[in-house]
C-alpha cells in the first residue's frame, strides 16, 4: 500500500458515555503484567493510568517479591504476585497456568519494567498464542519478541503495540535513524504485515492499522521522561476495556496522554514534568475529550 492509499484520520471518536446504572464491571477489567526487581514503578504507573483512564477494575500482576511494594503504592489496585526467577523477573509459566491466571479479564497490558529473559519470551509467545481479547504490548513486552517478531502472527485477538523508535528498530532489525526517516511508512507497513495496530511513539506519534493513519498533535518535550510511556500503555488498555475498537482506542489514548502532558506543562513547566504529573492531569484531559 502506498502513502496515497492511506486514510488519514483527523477526528477522534467520542469516549463511551457512562449510564447512571453502571457498575465497575461495566467499564472493563484490565490486567497489567509488568515490573521486576527494581522496576516496580513502571508497573504501578501503567496500572494507575488504567484506573485514571476509566477502567472499572485493574489487577496488577508482578513478580512475587515486588507485590508488597505494588500493593502499597496505590490502594485502588488489586495486586497479584506471580512466580519469579532468581533475578526477580517473571518466571516462565505453562500455557495452562497462564490461562488460569489471565482468566476473567477483558484486556491485558504487558511489558512495562519486565526486563528480558528466555522465560519472558516464552510468556509473551504463549500469551499471543492463546489470548483472544485485546492485548497491549509495550516496552519489554516487545523487546522480548525482538528475536521472534513472527510470534505476532500467532495472536488470536486484537493487538496494539506501542514501541518507541528504539524498540521499533529492534523489531524491524534496523536502526533508529532508518525508523525516524520513514516513521509513517515503516509503521503502516508493519501494521499491515502483522495484523496489529502500531503506536510509534515520539514527536507526532503515529497510530496506524496499515490502512488508517493518525498523527497526534498533542504532547511536548517535557514528556520525554522515564515512565511516560508506561502511563500511555495503561490509558490505552483502559479505553479498550471500555469498548473502543483498537485503532480508535489508540488514537484517543495518545491524544489524551499528550493533552495531559500539555496541561501539566502549562501548570508546572516542561523541565520539572514527571510521569506522575500525567496521572494527575489525565482526568482533565479525558474530560476535554469527552466534551469535544
Amino acid at each position: 500500500m502506498q502513502p496515497s492509499d492511506w486514510q488519514i484520520i483527523d477526528g477522534l471518536p467520542p469516549l463511551p458515555p457512562r449510564k447512571p446504572d453502571s457498575n465497575k464491571g461495566t467499564f472493563g477489567r484490565v490486567l497489567v503484567i509488568a515490573g521486576s526487581r527494581g522496576m516496580s514503578g513502571a508497573a504501578v504507573l501503567s496500572a494507575s493510568a488504567a484506573l485514571r483512564a476509566g477502567a472499572g477494575l485493574v489487577r496488577l500482576a508482578v513478580p512475587a517479591e515486588v507485590q508488597p511494594l505494588a500493593a502499597t503504592a496505590n490502594p485502588c489496585l488489586m495486586t497479584e504476585g506471580w512466580p519469579q526467577d532468581a533475578a526477580g523477573r517473571f518466571a516462565a509459566l505453562t500455557p495452562r497456568e497462564l490461562a488460569l491466571r489471565t482468566a476473567g479479564n477483558d484486556v491485558i497490558a504487558l511489558g512495562p519494567g519486565l526486563g528480558r529473559s528466555r522465560g519472558l519470551t516464552l510468556l509473551v509467545q504463549n500469551l499471543l498464542a492463546q489470548w483472544t481479547k485485546p492485548l497491549v504490548l509495550d516496552a519489554d513486552g516487545l523487546n522480548n519478541l525482538a528475536a521472534d517478531g513472527g510470534a505476532l502472527g500467532a495472536h488470536g485477538g486484537p493487538v496494539v503495540i506501542t514501541p518507541h523508535p528504539g524498540e521499533f528498530a529492534r523489531l524491524l532489525q534496523t536502526d533508529v535513524a532508518s525508523v525516524q526517516a520513514q516513521r509513517r511508512e515503516s509503521a503502516a507497513n508493519y501494521a499491515r504485515q502483522h495484523g496489529v495496530v502500531v503506536v510509534l511513539k515520539g514527536h507526532a506519534t503515529v497510530v496506524t492499522d496499515g490502512r488508517q493513519l493518525f498523527v497526534n498533535a498533542t504532547g511536548n518535550p517535557g514528556m520525554a521522561t522515564a515512565g511516560s510511556g508506561d502511563v500511555l500503555s495503561g490509558v490505552l488498555a483502559a479505553l479498550l476495556a471500555q469498548g473502543l475498537a483498537p485503532f480508535a482506542a489508540a488514537c484517543c489514548a495518545v491524544h489524551c496522554h499528550g493533552l495531559a502532558g500539555d496541561l501539566a506543562a502549562a501548570a508546572r513547566g516542561q523541565v520539572g514534568l514527571i510521569a506522575t504529573d500525567l496521572l494527575d492531569y489525565l482526568p482533565a484531559a479525558l474530560r476535554q475529550q469527552a466534551g469535544a
